[in-house]
């Protein structure tokens, strides 16, 4: 009976096998994405905003989701042809709040009675309700020298009706990622819901909130009792020099009052601080802060400032591990935080009592969204290779972890994806360095598989446990690829030493590490075809792909997207200038050694692989002319090449029909170059 019973199980397991398919591009851009969520647990509800795409279309839109804070009765609140964002919860209301083309509406928990709360000239982008639920902080970009409406509609029609489009730049930061600045500035806004008055607390000032460069929609909060703000705000002169972000403290009194600029500044380092976050009890401000000044991708530290004697402190001592985010329990006792941890972003619990730390959960790519009033169970987004991110709970564990959303659930039961698996091996200066193997759908052990390997950006980033949607380790491995994903020098999750080493050295231990992979891979698995390798990198991985070329003749072929090539050229057009001189010691002018040692382009000459280069015109990162160098160099020199270029694109594609010709022309060109 037993052996009946097992051989019906097989049997019906393997024609389910058999039923599954690999995971397709278009899969891809049917998966819905969870993006902001809010939880209010006066009434036990979650709202979330929830993105999904057409390809036919070429677009995408943002509906509002409400749900029981276990998942269920889940349903869908506001849906348009066009996008709402921001959904939360207005306090002690029962109400539903959200921005809608620029303006704030206010809906039921239905999503009846809809009403524009706030409707101004200039668009909203964000904004936080104060803690009775009546007043609002929020940011909103605008000529700083306009103190009202028409000075503000006079300039924008004077502009659109002028037939000269030239600029005049005085200064840098002219433009940023893949839009040029005008004069407009985001500023923070108080809205007084007793006068209706709309107040400028940056009045005539040219400073942004959030700040232009690592700012975030966690900038700016209300205190407890309502009566402060604070926010973060960069007044360096040269924003293309500086990531000087700084906290400040505002009276809401002296808003109301008129009191111009009138607010504090509680952080003095040159590093970058930000995300800051009461207390409940408002005697502390808690916020993430960077040491050194210039150093973007420094380790976030978790600091706080004493309200009563005005003094800041580090809050974890000697934890090697850069803070994401954190959220502070409602009794004070608790801080949870995501950091990065190896090849996941996992959850700390820090007790303020003891001053112990533990690593919670520790699977996966995690999210903190907020704490329960009992200040141990926490919701979270949780996503890995094989799942978009989902909300979860969770009391103490990954092993009580809980799913209460089931978003994708139905389109992904017939995709047949293979689990991570994750590696160690010994990189440059025998330090150790890991690597994530991903198999290919239906993987069959006596088979030999190519091998595509994928080089991370930053180059302080991280290969992780995730769904991407860009660089998707499932999707590569989908047309029968075996794809190595290491986390070679530079990497995050591997304490600050680790990180700090690829600057000034991109092409040194970073490099050694990549060759040490690919040598281990060789060795360790008998499933590779050592005939096929491949690789491919985007931005600083583009960079590493294309030093790879002029240094090895290993892969069958290379795609490098969004790569620097000329590392001096890159610094004259590139927008956030600290970054580069940071990386590279200095100004090419003043460490013109340094700049010449990493430089591709100083070896073009040893290039005789294939290569694949993809680029966006709207990247102003890493500029398009580093791509045109690159092609021409090697056109000329007769090496195989193609450049896929898009006009419509940035340092990322992300729309859908390009995404899609994205993913076919790199596999094609693995393809054929297969051996």
């Amino acid at each position: 009976m037993k052996k009946a019973f097992l051989l019906c199980l097989i049997l019906t397991l393997s024609a389910y096998a058999q039923n599954k398919r690999a995971l397709t591009i278009d899969d891809l851009w049917k998966i819905k994405r969870i993006g902001n969520v809010d939880i209010n647990f006066e009434i036990n509800k979650i709202v979330f905003e929830l993105t999904s795409y057409s390809m036919d279309e070429n677009k995408g839109k943002t509906d509002i989701y409400l749900c029981n804070i276990d998942g269920s009765d889940l349903k869908v609140i506001k849906s348009s042809i066009k996008s709402f964002s921001k959904p939360k919860f207005v306090p002690k209301k029962n109400k539903i709040s959200y921005l809608y083309e620029g303006k704030l509406f206010v809906c039921s928990l239905d999503g009846s009675e809809e009403t524009e709360y706030l409707s101004l000239y200039y668009d909203i982008e964000d904004f936080i309700w104060s803690p009775d639920g009546n007043n609002l902080a929020f940011a909103a970009r605008v000529y700083p020298d306009c103190l009202n409406e028409e000075c503000a509609k006079k300039k924008d029609k004077e502009k659109s009706e002028s037939k000269v489009k030239a600029r005049l730049i005085t200064e840098l930061m002219y433009r940023h990622w893949n839009s040029w600045r005008d004069e407009k500035r985001s500023h923070l806004f108080y809205y007084d819901a007793q006068s209706k008055k709309t107040i400028d607390i940056l009045e005539g000032l040219n400073y942004e909130v959030p700040p232009l460069a690592l700012g975030s929609s966690k900038d700016f909060a209300f205190s407890p009792d309502g009566k402060e703000i604070v926010f973060v705000m960069n007044t360096d002169k040269n924003l293309a020099l500086s990531i000087n972000n700084d906290i400040f403290i505002t009276k809401v009194e002296d808003i109301v009052a008129g009191k111009k600029n009138s607010f504090e500044r509680i952080t003095q380092t040159k590093g970058n601080d930000n995300q800051p976050t009461y207390s409940s009890c408002g005697n502390y401000i808690y916020f993430k802060s960077m040491e050194r000044e210039g150093f973007e991708a420094d380790k976030y530290r978790l600091m706080a400032y004493d309200k009563n004697s005005k003094k800041v402190f580090e809050v974890i001592q000697n934890f090697d591990r850069t803070i994401e985010d954190f959220v502070v329990s409602k009794d004070n006792k608790k801080i949870f935080l995501n950091c990065p941890n190896n090849h996941t972003v996992g959850i700390y619990k820090y007790n303020l009592d003891d001053k112990t730390l533990a690593l919670v959960i520790s699977e996966n790519s995690n999210n903190i969204i907020s704490i329960a009033p009992d200040s141990e169970t926490i919701y979270f987004k949780k996503q890995k290779s094989s799942m978009p991110t989902e909300i979860f709970l969770a009391l103490k564990s990954d092993r009580d972890a809980k799913q209460i959303t089931f978003i994708n659930s139905e389109l992904l039961k017939d995709i047949e994806m293979n689990p991570i698996q994750t590696f160690f091996y010994q990189g440059a200066e025998n330090t150790e360095v890991q690597y994530i193997l991903v198999k290919p759908p239906f993987f069959n052990e006596k088979q030999k598989y190519p091998a595509i390997f994928l080089i991370h950006g930053g180059p302080q980033g991280q290969w992780k446990d995730e769904f991407h949607f860009r660089w998707n380790l499932q999707l590569f491995a989908s047309k029968g690829y075996v794809v190595i994903a290491p986390n070679i020098r530079g990497s995050v999750g591997y304490g600050q030493k680790f990180t700090d080493e690829v600057s000034k050295d991109w092409g040194g231990k970073a490099y050694v590490d990549f060759k040490k992979c690919w040598e281990e891979v060789e060795q360790r698995f008998p499933f590779i075809d050592k005939k096929n390798f491949f690789a491919a990198g985007a931005s600083y991985g583009g960079y590493m792909i294309n030093w790879t070329a002029t240094q090895t003749n290993r892969f069958n072929a290379l795609v490098s997207m969004a790569g620097l090539y000329n590392v001096e050229s890159m610094y004259g057009t590139t927008e956030e200038l600290w970054f580069v001189e940071w990386e590279f010691g200095g100004t090419p002018w003043d460490n013109p050694e340094l700049y010449e040692k990493f430089s591709p382009h100083r070896y073009v000459k040893n290039v005789k692989t294939p290569v694949l280069i993809i680029h966006g015109a709207y990247d102003f990162r890493v500029t398009e002319d580093q791509a045109f160098q690159f092609f021409t160099a090697l056109q000329r020199r007769g090496i195989k090449s193609k450049f896929l270029y898009f006009p419509d694109e940035s340092h990322f594609v992300l729309k859908p029909q390009n995404s899609r010709l994205w993913w076919n022309t790199v596999f094609d060109w693995f393809e054929e170059n297969k051996k």
